[in-house]
């Protein structure tokens, strides 16, 4: 909350303090791509390490010498096409008019929603469309969180709408890997749902200061509701209440390694609470939000800057250590 002597000082960039509806995150923008290719994949977080890597950048203070760098390591198996979506513009903007499903469908995917016996359209069938997506779920029987369903999502495709349809003709049905998608170097958006901190005061909700011992009844509550007009409560008034387990966005994240064989980076013993590695893997530079074993999905980066140095880091080492 902002100080007495400046009111208007903060921020209400996340408002209002809800918890998410689910444990993905939604897409509601993509970035911009000429070439066909899904602009999304969904992965699993395993947990955190550390490498030391060759600094590449030009203008840095540290040019061509070993740093250490925090990195997130993501578990990725292929995703699975399950449908094609088509859309049309409309008076409130894109309208989804059709929902074709693949012929074969997992049985995980049962788990999820009701399978249909028999797919009666094709994706020739629809001729009038103004954008094309791809229904995807992930694989987690692949991974090492214990888990069977899967997650279900929206993928936007790049390229004309022409070129769109026969990609996902093509690949209806079929599995996507991440390096289809995805080169080193290259920068991501994560969307994730953040920890779930439970029932908090206002003192680590947001932040307010500690009242003095002498002033009031509680030191760890605010001093008043606000004004006496309007004769109400503002929505603005830091209230106690659930904390955590929100919808964020973390922008422009680098790709320092894609690898193929996720037991090289394993520890020993496995990450903790997440266990082994056995697919396809990212290291991406920082943190992520979320919990281990949480469903991130990333997507092409919206809004990448323009002076960013884009190569990738030559890693010289992988700390494995727990």
């Amino acid at each position: 909350m902002p100080p007495k002597s400046n009111p208007r000082q903060g921020s209400m960039q996340f408002w209002p303090r809800k918890r998410a509806k689910q444990s993905h995150a939604r897409i509601r923008s993509w970035a911009t791509e000429s070439k066909v290719k899904p602009l999304g994949f969904v992965g699993y977080k395993a947990g955190m390490a550390h490498v030391m890597v060759t600094d590449n950048r030009p203008k840095s203070l540290t040019k061509e010498e070993t740093i250490s760098l925090p990195v997130t390591i993501i578990d990725c198996p292929a995703m699975t096409v399950a449908g094609v979506c088509f859309y049309k513009k409309g008076l409130l903007g894109r309208e989804k008019c059709s929902t074709i499903l693949a012929e074969k469908l997992s049985k995980d995917l049962g788990r999820l929603i009701a399978l249909p016996k028999k797919t009666f359209k094709k994706v020739d069938d629809i001729q009038e469309c103004d954008d094309i997506r791809l229904l995807v779920h992930s694989n987690p029987k692949h991974t090492s969180i214990g888990a069977k369903k899967p997650v279900l999502v929206e993928i936007a495709l790049g390229g004309p709408v022409e070129e769109k349809r026969a990609y996902a003709k093509d690949m209806l049905g079929k599995d996507i890997s991440l390096s289809d998608i995805f080169e080193e170097g290259s920068l991501l958006d994560v969307h994730g749902i953040t920890k779930g901190k439970g029932f908090q005061g206002v003192v680590k909700r947001y932040g307010v200061p500690i009242l003095q011992h002498k002033g009031e009844k509680a030191k760890r509550s605010i001093g008043n509701l606000g004004s006496w007009t309007p004769k109400r409560v503002e929505f603005t008034v830091a209230q106690p209440g659930k904390m955590g387990y929100h919808t964020r966005t973390q922008y422009n994240n680098q790709i320092l390694k894609i690898g193929t064989d996720g037991k090289e980076i394993t520890p020993k013993s496995g990450f903790g609470r997440y266990g082994i590695v056995k697919n396809n893997y990212i290291l991406l530079h920082g943190s992520v939000a979320g919990s281990v074993k949480r469903t991130v999905i990333l997507t092409a980066a919206i809004r990448p800057p323009r002076k960013m140095h884009k190569d990738a880091f030559s890693i010289e080492f992988v700390s494995t250590q727990k």
